[in-house]
């Protein structure tokens, strides 16, 4: 165990130890990213929205036809024994899928005997402390260099690396990606923005992943009437925007108040954000923590 991965993790069928987990040097997610992930949050010990996130699980198998080598049941409960053995009430549950190893490197997939690897196991879920959250954080923009099915939540993920560690090295906390012109996603969030007290989402399509959180956020905003568009934003809107939101399960609803180098809106969290983050909070206590 470390302070980031509880013990057992799961691997294969087994719960064991972190330190006993291991996998060939030939597993083509080792080689190729040739995978899938899934991560669920859990808050008090009740994981939020795990069907969803099965269900997510499940489409980006089919997009990249990779058999699950487990039933929604299955994973549940590996899930549940994740959870119950962990020593965090509050967690974040990380799944992997690869297409396992072959005897040899091969671009091809393996033969159907090949069986892929399921691997899991459960970390701390660490939001945003409370001083970053009240004064926003820093963000870039940059062209997005992913392929053409962003929708899919596969670990081959090195775009999204180099857009996140540009942002790091430039003082910022997250990139955000622009393709042909329109605001796509973060490197590791979905965005929002607020103009003229309208809350604007860009929509899902192949080239933007569909967020738990992103969806949650919509919801909440429906429920409350807030006024919502859900549409393409030009980087052009973006950098006119009153509010720029980043959201994530760890980053919940957390405000970009700097952009390129320079203040969005008045360079501080905006109303609508904050009224946001009130209603997110509600919910969470209320539902995300009774199960």
């Amino acid at each position: 165990m470390t302070p980031y991965v509880a013990d057992p993790v799961y691997l294969n069928g087994q719960f064991l130890p972190l330190a006993a987990a291991g996998v060939s040097p030939l597993d083509r997610g080792f080689l190729y990213g040739d995978g899938v992930y899934e991560l669920i949050p859990v808050y008090s010990r009740h994981p939020f929205r795990l069907d969803e996130h099965l269900q997510r699980l499940q489409a980006t198998l089919d997009g990249i036809r990779l058999a699950n080598p487990l039933s929604s049941a299955e994973w549940r409960a590996v899930v549940e024994q994740l959870i119950a053995s962990a020593p965090w009430a509050d967690q974040s549950i990380y799944l992997q899928v690869t297409r396992g190893a072959d005897n040899k490197r091969d671009h091809a997939f393996p033969p159907a005997s090949v069986t892929p690897t399921a691997f899991a196991f459960s970390a701390p879920l660490t939001t945003t402390p409370d001083a970053v959250r009240a004064r926003g954080v820093a963000a870039i923009t940059v062209s997005d260099q992913r392929w053409a099915r962003c929708d899919l939540k596969v670990i081959s993920l090195l775009a999204n690396i180099l857009a996140r560690q540009q942002a790091v090295e430039e003082g910022c906390a997250e990139a955000l990606l622009i393709r042909d012109g329109y605001l796509k996603e973060g490197a590791a969030s979905n965005i929002f923005i607020v103009k003229a007290g309208v809350l604007l989402a860009p929509p899902k399509t192949r080239l933007m992943l569909p967020g738990i959180t992103y969806d949650l956020v919509i919801e909440l905003a429906d429920h409350h009437g807030q006024a919502l568009q859900i549409r393409e934003i030009s980087e052009a809107e973006l950098h006119d925007a009153d509010e720029v939101w980043m959201t994530s399960s760890t980053k919940e609803v957390l405000a970009i108040t700097t952009l390129d180098g320079k203040p969005v809106g008045n360079g501080t969290p905006g109303p609508c954000g904050e009224q946001m983050y009130r209603w997110y909070q509600n919910f969470k206590n209320t539902v995300m923590r009774k199960g």
